[in-house]
């Protein structure tokens, strides 16, 4: 069984995950964007008890915005760490995968928020798309 290893940008924040949940995804709405510095960020999940902080988790800052997601983030790089879709706890712990060092042998299945993505982004790799969440309605080409 393969533990994942991730880390910030300056290597102050590091974690460890036992297993990611299939659900990874790419997010393109205007807040994901805005907080990635890019068309749009790709979230992984992983059960809380499989998601541990090795070093550094003292360094992580909050966003809460005002529709009530929780955005985590490294004090001294800014590097995105984690999202929560509200402010209470959940079960599930969403990583940016952007964020691992260990190779994935699992890929992302879905685009989302697809309705607010960037106008200059194309999306070309065949994967489902959603206007919103993935509950919402699937935008076909």
């Amino acid at each position: 069984m393969t533990t994942y290893k991730g880390q910030c940008l300056c290597g102050s924040i590091k974690y460890a995950v036992d297993k990611i949940e299939l659900k990874m995804g790419h997010c393109h709405c205007s807040m994901c964007r805005k907080f990635h510095g890019a068309a749009f960020a790709t979230f992984g999940e992983a059960r809380r008890e499989n998601f541990h902080w090795i070093e550094g988790e003292n360094l992580l800052r909050s966003y809460q915005a005002e529709n009530g997601t929780v955005r985590r983030f490294c004090q001294q790089c800014g590097s995105s760490m984690t999202f929560a879709a509200s402010a209470e706890h959940s079960d599930v712990v969403e990583f940016s995968l952007g964020t691992l060092e260990t190779p994935l042998d699992i890929k992302p299945d879905v685009h989302i928020f697809v309705g607010s993505k960037a106008n200059w982004s194309i999306i070309c790799d065949g994967l489902p798309q959603y206007e919103g969440d993935r509950s919402s309605r699937e935008i076909k080409d």
